[in-house]
């Protein structure tokens, strides 16, 4: 955990509250019932929670091949190992 110092807490605390003023007049300068229905939309997405996390390629899809010049390299063999036949 980040340790702050008193300076920072109370700068973010004083940030948190003049956020929540901001929002507070600006639900007072639109509409009751346009407000009502952004105040349900966001309560659904709260309800609703986080969206899972996509996967990174669609099943069955082929991986893309490296851009020109930037292949991997080839493995090197160990030249000072003893080779056996």
């Amino acid at each position: 955990m980040t340790k702050h110092s008193s300076f920072e807490r109370q700068r973010r605390a004083a940030e948190t509250v003049r956020v929540q003023e901001i929002e507070r007049a600006w639900q007072g300068s639109i509409p009751g019932p346009i407000a009502a229905e952004f105040a349900a939309a966001v309560k659904a997405a709260k309800e609703r929670g986080p969206q899972e996390r996509p996967a990174d390629m669609a099943p069955g899809t082929a991986p893309r091949p490296p851009r020109p010049g930037h292949e991997p390299k080839p493995k090197k063999e160990d030249a000072t190992a003893r080779r056996r036949y």
